[in-house]
């Protein structure tokens, strides 16, 4: 299989991207560390008892991050992929924002990528290289109303992702993927908050020419090709899976 004797970590791997990314990877022949807070080991670990690895980690703490990482490595041997997929959805406007809720996004969203790349790379580079992705967004590019802890801090997870891809050329390449929306819990979660969720839901759905929202599974797909060697000269660059959100100019319509 494509990821046979490759070690891979994958941060907030209990369910959404990162658990398809999980279990896409296992089933690819690797073995799969998940760091997440989460408490609930995915079902599909119990498919996986030799390759599977499950440490609750607060990743936004680099304690907790080392611990996490030490553990793969001593189950496995080594890193080879680090999958930043951790992340949380707040909504609010800049002064609205408490102090408390911007440090909480900054440190899932931003400082969790940094921590995780921090001590995986080392083990990387011994193993003779390595691939990191980091999970940006859409709206590292485009932005709606209401999200400025959030889209700040994917859109710092560009500038993140440049720069690691610099610093350990070549041996390590580093990409961001940049999903539109996607059917996770923390979506649904979302847009269960609103007074009417299947209309937001629909709203969703219209925002992208291709008129659907995206399966995680389509995003963990890219995912493992970014990290095979078929992907082998792609380093430092985004790439958007995003049903087309943000080609149309605001407010034009196609014609009938």
């Amino acid at each position: 299989m494509e990821f046979a004797g490759k070690i891979a970590v994958v941060t907030g791997g209990a369910k959404g991207i990162g658990g398809a990314t999980a279990e896409a990877f296992l089933r690819s022949g690797a073995s799969v560390a998940v760091l997440d807070v989460d408490p609930k080991v995915p079902p599909f670990f119990r498919e996986y008892p030799k390759n599977a690895l499950y440490v609750i980690t607060d990743v936004a703490r680099e304690q907790e991050v080392a611990r996490g990482m030490d553990a793969a490595i001593s189950r496995f041997s080594g890193i080879d992929i680090l999958i930043n997929c951790a992340g949380i959805q707040r909504y609010s406007r800049v002064t609205d924002t408490t102090e408390e809720e911007w440090d909480l996004v900054m440190g899932v969203n931003l400082k969790s990528a940094f921590l995780c790349a921090k001590h995986a790379i080392p083990a990387m580079q011994k193993r003779g290289g390595g691939v990191v992705i980091n999970l940006a967004s859409v709206q590292s590019f485009l932005s709606q109303q209401n999200v400025a802890p959030y889209t700040t801090s994917k859109t710092a997870l560009l500038g993140l992702t440049r720069s690691i891809a610099v610093d350990y050329a070549p041996s390590i390449r580093c990409v961001a993927v940049c999903p539109g929306t996607v059917d996770t819990p923390m979506f649904r979660s979302a847009i269960a908050l609103s007074p009417n969720p299947d209309e937001v839901l629909q709203e969703c759905i219209e925002m992208h020419p291709l008129k659907r929202i995206a399966a995680p599974q389509e995003v963990a797909d890219l995912i493992l090709f970014l990290c095979s060697e078929k992907a082998g000269f792609i380093t430092g660059q985004y790439i958007r899976i995003d049903g087309g959100a943000g080609l149309a100019i605001a407010g034009s319509k196609k014609e009938k």
